[in-house]
């Protein structure tokens, strides 16, 4: 990948991965040694932490579509090195929590992902984005319970 053209975009458009039943496998362990580095970077860079999250939910059985989500991440990351958490020095300290989640996102079981940040004056303190257990019947459904979440993690 050392000569592939940097990418200014995560994600494609779709924004989204299936099991890719048909699709050609590829090697396991290099597509979890991928995995391991992209999540060990979430810690600062909690930009790719949707796109990588959702590639590691086919680590058992990984397939060139997935794989091609990795190296996409890989190619954004080289086009934007100067990216990261910062901190300023003398900034408020008002806590504001932001929330949201989709309502059946999932192509494969049609569970919501929900996500929430929240921020300590300007710095971000604490991120979350998981899929959830259960399926929500509505997206006001899903929403309340992305910002039960939120409240939680607030307090």
């Amino acid at each position: 990948m050392k000569d592939d053209k940097p990418i200014k975009t995560l994600m494609g458009t779709n924004g989204h991965l299936d099991l890719d039943t048909g699709g050609k496998s590829v090697d396991q362990k290099v597509y979890r040694s991928m995995i391991g580095s992209l999540l060990y970077l979430c810690a600062s860079r909690p930009d790719i932490m949707l796109s990588v999250c959702m590639c590691a939910r086919f680590q058992a059985d990984p397939k060139e579509a997935h794989l091609t989500v990795v190296k996409r991440t890989l190619r954004y990351l080289v086009h934007t090195p100067k990216f990261g958490l910062w901190y300023p020095r003398g900034s408020t300290f008002d806590l504001i929590g932001y929330s949201d989640a989709d309502w059946a996102g999932c192509k494969i079981n049609r569970k919501r992902t929900s996500g929430t940040c929240q921020f300590l004056g300007r710095s971000l303190v604490s991120w979350a984005s998981k899929k959830q257990n259960s399926v929500a019947l509505s997206t006001a459904e899903a929403e309340y319970i992305a910002a039960g979440h939120c409240c939680a993690q607030l307090l």
